[in-house]
């Protein structure tokens, strides 16, 4: 065999290796960032109802069991009605909505969590906005993955703000709907006062950001409607729905 043979036949065998290597690693790391992705989903829908600290580091494991032990995940339709397992199999529908709801030690429902999948300015804006059992009143809100600019939009990542919407409500005086809005600049100086409850404090040279978490904010509260309204009459509700998750005791 010539030389020019055994050294291609070896170039041959070199990179059939290199490639199989390369795939391996490329699946085992893919693995582990769809691991770490899921980790940090679940650390956001914790932290919306208050179960993790932000000045706090957690273990995944850590995350994983409280995840497990409090936070149970349903799907319901845009009436309020929760849809069995056995019928959300296959291709998701617009009318399949995912909620997560917190339970605590009593096995109350303490808060139910809506997924925000919505535009930005530069792209999706992705994180959680709990609400209080009530239906009515925000328990917390996170950000976990974004494309605005840093420092200027990119600040809807920071605790400051995602902090101004506790405490917040989703409708006004008279118990209609009204959703959450971001305002221009600071609430108190801008919003008439009757209306502030409805309203968080803006960020300065992000007014665009401001406007589409508005939108996509309204759009989706919207859909979980009829969610919310069931929560705001739990009382009544549970009286002839005893076997929806949140009516059991």
């Amino acid at each position: 065999m010539s030389e020019s043979i055994r050294t291609l036949l070896f170039s041959v065998v070199l990179c059939l290796i290199c490639g199989t290597l390369l795939t391996a690693a490329s699946s085992g790391l893919k693995e582990i960032q769809q691991k770490n992705m899921t980790i940090d989903q679940r650390k956001n829908i914790l932290q919306s109802v208050g179960l993790v600290k932000t000045d706090r580091q957690y273990t995944g494991d850590e995350i994983n069991r409280t995840f497990e032990q409090k936070i149970s995940r349903l799907v319901v339709d845009q009436t309020g009605s929760v849809i069995p397992s056995s019928e959300t199999g296959g291709a998701k529908s617009e009318t399949e909505l995912p909620i997560y709801l917190y339970t605590n030690e009593d096995k109350q429902v303490e808060a139910y969590v809506i997924p925000i999948d919505t535009r930005g300015l530069w792209g999706k804006i992705y994180g959680y906005l709990a609400l209080k059992s009530d239906g009515a009143t925000i328990s917390g809100f996170t950000i976990y993955k974004h494309s605005e600019t840093p420092g200027l939009g990119g600040e809807i990542e920071q605790n400051w703000f995602q902090r101004n919407f506790v405490g917040k409500k989703i409708i006004g005086p008279e118990g209609e709907f009204v959703s959450i809005a971001v305002a221009k600049g600071k609430a108190d100086d801008s919003v008439p006062k009757d209306r502030r409850p409805n309203y968080v404090d803006g960020i300065s040279g992000a007014t665009l950001t401001g406007k589409f978490l508005t939108q996509g904010l309204k759009e989706i509260l919207t859909s979980y409607e009829g969610v919310s309204v069931t929560f705001r009459n739990t009382k009544e509700y549970c009286k002839t729905n005893k076997e929806t998750p949140w009516c059991r005791k």
